[in-house]
């Protein structure tokens, strides 16, 4: 009985190490499926209107927050221009919103858009030694205030940029500081809000002179843009088309 007892205990031995055997060679590979099929959040982090004397604040929490921005610039703030070679060495992304942001300057003629345009990167050509081709309509290519100055500007904007070798990038989230007077709790509120269940993200932000309660609510969003698991991209040549339906 002893020799029979001790045949089933290592007959149970061995058949209990099969089954440690077998689960460990399936775990690991579903592990890796339940990985590899994880989505990776993006956000391409945009500020729009400056440089102002905002910008170097704002430049200071993206580096304490490691975050890389992309930059669409005008000349509305002269004495801050230089802060666009300061970008750039940071290592963010530039691109233009056109020289004077004045919508009857700009939005009156295809002609007149482009020469305000080429005036812009004729600056930012000084400040970085390059030209950018990347570029953002001042209110988007949907705003319908460019009515008032001609009509279809947009549309035929929209081609023309295209054909003269830029990319425009609209945007699908906003903290809410296009208006100037929006407090930093409602932009706190409103950035956490249009960002929920998306996984690419192209967020408009200003780093104009009016935006000061931009930069106050600015670590809060980056903190809880950081822990949602974002990993954030400057505008390049393999980021995807965000553009707005054309209302002009």
């Amino acid at each position: 009985m002893d020799k029979q007892l001790a045949k089933r205990v290592f007959l149970c031995c061995c058949g209990f190490l099969l089954v440690i055997a077998m689960m460990a060679s399936v775990l690991p590979s579903a592990e890796l499926i339940k990985v590899s099929s994880e989505k990776k959040k993006v956000m391409y982090l945009t500020f729009d209107d400056g440089p102002s004397q905002n910008t170097q604040e704002i430049l200071d929490i993206l580096d304490r927050f490691h975050v890389k921005a992309t930059f669409f610039v005008t000349a509305e703030s002269p004495d801050h221009i230089n802060m666009i070679k300061e970008e750039v060495k940071r290592g963010h992304a530039i691109g233009v919103h056109t020289y004077a942001h004045d919508y009857k300057t700009i939005y009156t003629s295809v002609d007149g858009y482009f020469k305000d345009v080429e005036k812009m990167n004729d600056i930012i050509e000084k400040q970085t030694g390059k030209r950018t081709k990347i570029l953002r309509f001042p209110g988007g290519v949907s705003n319908t205030v460019s009515r008032k100055y001609a009509s279809k500007i947009m549309s035929k904007l929209a081609k023309k940029v295209e054909e003269h070798g830029y990319h425009y990038y609209d945007w699908n989230a906003s903290n809410g500081d296009g208006n100037c007077y929006t407090s930093v709790d409602s932009l706190i509120n409103t950035g956490l809000k249009e960002v929920r269940n998306q996984d690419t993200v192209m967020m408009l932000m200003h780093d104009g002179g009016a935006n000061k309660a931009t930069v106050e609510a600015l670590p809060t969003l980056l903190n809880s843009y950081i822990q949602q698991g974002f990993e954030f991209r400057i505008i390049d040549d393999t980021t995807p088309v965000f553009h707005h339906h054309i209302a002009n």
